[in-house]
């Protein structure tokens, strides 16, 4: 374990060297992936923890819908199981009955609540997918320019080695490890959320058609229904 976190502090060493050594184009584009990495991070944990709220609370809710003798018995509790997406679509399903709504229009309801909580859901999930597409390019061109830059170097100096140049290139080659580093978490975490969503979508449709037959065997009574 002392080896380990000798050889972290020596190569975390290393990097601070070479990023301090770099060149101004280098120091930007590794600044412009920091907030790319940051902004990403923020939204990853954020949208994580909103996800777990509503999963926990979207089984919650549907033990509560499930267990109660009456819809409006789970109208006067669903706004505890708020984070959950499944609690809009009772709320504008139930509530488009309980004005004389036709199971057509109820069905309208819950599909329009179904879609403005995905909606909910997914948003500053787009961010996740353009930092996982452009950062590797902004790396790629921070290490373009630091290639550049070297061999520009070299064909100054007087001895044209590769002890010359090298070390030109390793700056260079950070920018690409950065701009994977701030890729790879973006992707996996935006892969994943979207497969969530779907997931969610999927329970809300078949949680709306679960109200279309608890409203269909209620009939015309929905305030004592079920």
């Amino acid at each position: 374990m002392m080896k380990i976190s000798l050889v972290c502090l020596f190569i975390g060493g290393e990097i601070v060297n070479l990023v301090s050594e770099s060149g101004a184009v280098a120091k930007a584009v590794l600044l412009i992936l920091l907030l790319f990495s940051i902004l990403s991070w923020s939204i990853i944990l954020s949208k994580w923890a909103a996800l777990r709220r509503a999963r926990v609370q979207s089984g919650r809710f549907l033990r509560a819908f499930r267990k109660a003798q009456r819809l409006q018995d789970v109208m006067a509790v669903s706004e505890q199981f708020k984070p959950s997406p499944l609690v809009p679509v009772f709320e504008n399903g139930y509530g488009e009955f309980r004005r004389g709504g036709k199971l057509p229009a109820v069905q309208r309801a819950t599909q329009i609540a179904s879609s403005e909580e995905l909606t909910r859901l997914e948003r500053r999930l787009p961010w996740l997918a353009t930092t996982g597409a452009v950062t590797p390019f902004i790396g790629l061109f921070g290490t373009v320019w630091g290639i550049i830059d070297a061999f520009h170097s070299l064909g100054n100096a007087n001895a044209a080695t590769l002890r010359a140049v090298a070390p030109g290139i390793s700056e260079a080659l950070i920018t690409t490890a950065a701009g994977l580093i701030a890729a790879i978490p973006a992707v996996i975490a935006y892969n994943q959320f979207t497969s969530n969503l779907r997931e969610y979508g999927a329970r809300m449709d078949d949680f709306s058609l679960e109200l279309m037959n608890v409203l269909e065997r209620s009939g015309s009574t929905p305030v004592e229904g079920r």
